[in-house]
């Protein structure tokens, strides 16, 4: 069984293959969230962010103005995107499986927002709303909603 040491020493992949997960991604997350209503469909935005924060944390990987100690934090949360066991695997429920994933790249992000100066961050930044917006909204929200899953109870103890 592979460590965590030996998935950080893999290297990103190539900016196709990076661009082909973003697409495949959020039209798969669009898909499920058609058919989904009550309270998945509640989480459903923040679900929709998880394209454009893998996105941002694979540009930041190769932002020379990133230390090495934060890229590790950035690589350990594009491995979680791909981990196939975490705390609600995709395998298992689907997209909604994303909504850890969500919270954790917003806990990694929101670290390197108060490291770094915002410009350096949002000029990755592909999403269609405003980054601070998206790592407002998800922090705030995680008192309702993310706050229920095991990884979003492990964030909240962070970043209080």
């Amino acid at each position: 069984m592979a460590n965590a040491n030996d998935y950080l020493k893999k290297p990103l992949p190539s900016e196709a293959e990076q661009q082909d997960f973003y697409k495949k991604l959020r039209s798969k997350i669009e898909g499920w969230l058609d058919k989904r209503s009550g309270f998945v469909s509640k989480i459903g935005k923040y679900v929709l962010f998880a394209p454009d924060l893998f996105h941002l944390l694979t540009r930041l990987m190769l932002d020379s103005r990133i230390d090495a100690k934060s890229k590790g934090a950035v690589g350990a949360g594009i491995l979680y995107f791909f981990a196939p066991m975490d705390f609600l695997p995709e395998i298992l429920v689907g997209p909604g499986g994303f909504l850890d994933d969500v919270v954790v790249a917003v806990f990694i992000i929101n670290t390197l927002l108060n490291k770094f100066p915002i410009e350096v961050i949002e000029e990755h930044w592909a999403g269609d709303v405003e980054l601070l917006s998206v790592v407002r909204g998800v922090t705030h929200s995680g008192n309702k909603y993310v706050s229920k899953l095991p990884a979003g109870r492990l964030v909240k103890r962070f970043m209080n």
